[in-house]
C-alpha cells in the first residue's frame, strides 16, 4: 500500500478488527484505532476519536446477532483495505480502513452491499 510504513500488515489488522469484533472484545478493538480516528457509518453516522468510537462500538458489539462479523472477503486497494463481512445486525456491508504510519486504523467508511458480498450470496 503506498505511503504507509512498512511494520505491519494492513490486511491481518483488519483481520484482527473483525476477530475483536467477532469475540466481543471491546478493548482490543479500540486499541486498534487511532486516537483520532474516524467512524463513518452505513447509516450515515459520523465519530470521532476515542469518545466517539466508546459512544458508537459498546451497544453494537452488545446487540451483534449471531451470524454477525462473518468474512466474505479481504483485500488491499489503493490506500486502503476493503473489508465485505456481515456486520453487527447482519447486513452485508463493505467497510474500508486507512491507516496510520504506525499501523493504527485512522478511518472507516462503511456502505451497505444490499444483501450481497462480493463473492459470496
Amino acid at each position: 500500500m503506498s505511503g504507509l510504513g512498512t511494520d505491519f500488515d494492513p490486511v491481518a489488522v483488519v483481520i484482527d478488527w473483525l476477530d475483536a469484533c467477532r469475540q466481543r472484545r471491546l478493548a482490543d478493538l479500540l486499541e486498534l484505532y487511532a486516537n483520532r480516528a474516524t467512524l463513518d457509518c452505513c447509516d450515515g453516522g459520523h465519530f470521532v476519536g476515542r469518545s466517539g468510537l466508546l459512544r458508537y462500538w459498546p451497544s453494537k458489539l452488545r446487540a451483534a446477532t449471531p451470524d454477525a462479523f462473518e468474512l466474505y472477503e479481504v483485500l488491499p486497494q489503493g490506500d486502503c483495505v476493503v473489508l465485505d463481512y456481515r456486520d453487527y445486525d447482519g447486513n452485508t456491508v463493505r467497510t474500508k480502513f486507512w491507516f496510520d504510519d504506525a499501523g493504527h486504523i485512522s478511518r472507516t467508511r462503511c456502505m451497505p452491499l444490499g444483501g450481497f458480498g462480493s463473492r459470496a450470496a
